[in-house]
């Protein structure tokens, strides 16, 4: 029998609120200690303490991080899905099952291993078992693959944090469930795990922590929140960091936090901040984005500098809240009513989830305008390998804010909107500066900032407001161009797809296709995106929904022969995104049998 080592996908099927989380995090950071390239998705659910939950885990020597398209070793603790999860699995996987379920293996045609997770667990502590069963299958998993003791026990100090009884308890149950497993059973698997080099030193984080941590590095001055999964441990990210790294001598805070009564309470204190000359940020998801439209639109119109970020989950409506989806694109860059059109960023990496974070803050205030970026649920929540983060290395930009009041008096005429640069940007005083009285005006204006309901100052402020976010397009983010040759495919994508695109390229190229890649940073888009659509005969726009937003966006604001070029392979149920669908899609456009 061959080995396969390091390369295959881990499926454990447990039931929310018993502990398995912690377990399968020590698995997950023991294979990572270990210098395995290792990836883990959490699926649970939106309800409450009880109901199914599974961990995928992906090791895989080529980088892969999308979950895969077979579960190889399948560890089944629930039963409330006993009898489905085994249903689903292929001839030949690897069980591993808590003997003291009281459910029957019936499958012969796969590779059984049964432990007495329970009753181990009760051995060891009767109170705790329910926990303690989920660190048996975790040392038994170790053994079967090879895991080093060391790299497990390093993981629970990690995941444990100095707690001594809650270290030496869990540790105990790891090494009961490699010693039954080497006791009772003789391995008939090929799976097993072999330490890598460990070149550049990396850690684990999510990536709405790294957005925190690059939002108070951004400056943040106000953080005002409303919960909401998948993006309150943003703001709980910025809490526990205040302490830390945003603290004077005295240990006073210099970031305010106000968790408000709703989201529509929550926007319209950031755009308080704003108004007043601070930094203010406001973490949500869809829901909450349509319930801050209002105040979104008073944002756009009125020009004040602000930051919304959402991580995206599954919708409409309450949808699958625990989901992840790129469902918000369109509610982004096109949110409120009447005409708008917002900024949006779109990171697909933690750093980038970082370096976006105080980058939105200077964007924002450069523009004067509300900024959103959008991550999902698949990047924010779940932990990912980082090798470190992009500080800022320049000062804010705080765009154009006129603080001397001999250079106010410069100006021949000051109007809060007026255009004086010719790039649809005005300047703008503070508050308690001393000089002109500080205008933000939701309703029709002129460019002096006064009341105006002229047809004509009507049609010249939405056509600057257009011009100023149209004129931002290329100095945000750019997109990443992976282009080697001139190829006749193109690959469009944002987001965290990026963690899928090197299994789809590869799975294309095994099938004879090659293709270049742009992955899009943000939005209005960069003229850079319209030249790569120019280079390519076929141009496929892959996204996490089911509508494809990102390429109805592109498709109105390109002329017309670059439509034609232009492809969607959009799709989404729920999951994080699976190579092997996108690539066949893109198969089916190249045939003649897909949009």
């Amino acid at each position: 029998m061959e080995s396969v080592v390091n390369d295959f996908t881990i499926n454990i099927a447990t039931a929310n609120g018993t502990g398995s989380q912690s377990a399968n995090l020590i698995l997950l950071q023991s294979l990572f200690d270990m210098g395995v390239p290792v990836s883990g998705k959490n699926l649970f659910p939106s309800n409450i303490s009880g109901l199914p939950t599974w961990y995928i885990i992906r090791l895989s020597d080529l980088g892969y991080q999308a979950p895969g398209n077979h579960t190889n070793i399948q560890i089944l603790v629930n039963p409330a899905t006993w009898v489905e999860d085994l249903a689903a699995l292929e001839p030949g996987t690897v069980v591993v099952w808590n003997e003291n379920s009281k459910l029957e293996m019936d499958r012969d045609d796969v590779i059984s291993y049964p432990i007495p997770m329970t009753k181990i667990a009760r051995g060891i502590n009767p109170k705790l078992a329910k926990l303690i069963t989920n660190i048996v299958y975790v040392g038994a998993v170790a053994e079967i693959l090879g895991i080093e003791q060391s790299a497990l026990e390093s993981a629970v100090e990690k995941q444990f944090k100095g707690k001594k009884s809650a270290i030496e308890l869990n540790s105990g149950a790891l090494l009961q469930g490699r010693e039954y497993f080497r006791e009772n059973h003789q391995k008939s698997d090929p799976y097993m795990v072999e330490r890598r080099p460990i070149e550049n030193k990396q850690f684990f984080v999510e990536g709405n922590e790294a957005a925190a941590l690059g939002l108070l590095f951004g400056g943040a001055q106000l953080l005002a929140w409303y919960p909401i999964t998948p993006s309150s441990s943003i703001c709980e990210g910025m809490i526990n960091w205040i302490p830390k790294i945003r603290t004077n001598d005295d240990g006073e805070s210099d970031c305010a936090v106000i968790q408000a009564e709703d989201e529509l309470a929550a926007a319209g204190m950031v755009l308080g901040a704003g108004w007043a000359g601070g930094r203010g940020i406001t973490a949500t998801s869809g829901p909450g984005i349509s319930l801050m439209q209002e105040f979104i639109g008073l944002g756009y119109f009125a020009e004040i500098p602000s930051v919304f970020w959402d991580v995206c989950r599954v919708g409409p409506s309450t949808g699958l809240p625990t989901r992840t989806q790129q469902s918000d694109i369109t509610l982004l860059y096109e949110g409120s009513h009447g005409d708008t059109q917002h900024i949006v960023l779109f990171p697909g990496t933690v750093e980038e989830c970082f370096e976006f974070g105080w980058r939105a803050f200077d964007i924002a205030e450069r523009f004067q305008t509300p900024v959103f970026p959008m991550s999902d649920l698949d990047l924010g929540m779940n932990r990912w390998a980082c090798s470190g983060f992009k500080y800022p290395d320049k000062p804010m930009d705080r765009g154009k804010v006129v603080r001397d009041k001999d250079v106010f008096e410069a100006f021949e005429e000051f109007g809060r909107y007026l255009d004086v640069d010719g790039d649809g940007i005005p300047y703008r005083t503070l508050p308690g500066s001393g000089m002109a009285p500080i205008l933000y005006r939701g309703t029709g204006h002129n460019p002096q900032g006064l009341y105006s309901e002229k047809p004509h100052d009507y049609y010249q402020l939405m056509n600057r407001l257009k011009d100023k976010i149209r004129g931002a397009r290329d100095e945000l983010p750019a997109p990443i161009l992976r282009e080697e040759e001139e190829k006749e495919l193109g690959i469009i994508y944002l987001g965290s797809m990026e963690n899928s695109i090197n299994e789809i390229d590869d799975i294309l190229a095994a099938n004879g296709i090659s293709a270049s890649q742009c992955r899009i940073r943000a939005l209005p888009a960069h003229t850079e995106i319209e030249k790569f659509i120019a280079r390519h005969e076929k141009t496929v726009v892959l996204e996490i929904n089911r509508d494809g937003q990102l390429y109805g966006i592109l498709r109105k604001e390109f002329p017309v022969h670059l439509v034609e070029k232009m492809h969607s392979a959009a799709y989404s149920d729920g999951m994080p995104p699976r190579a092997k669908i996108y690539a066949e899609m893109i198969m089916d456009i190249l045939q003649g049998e897909g949009k």
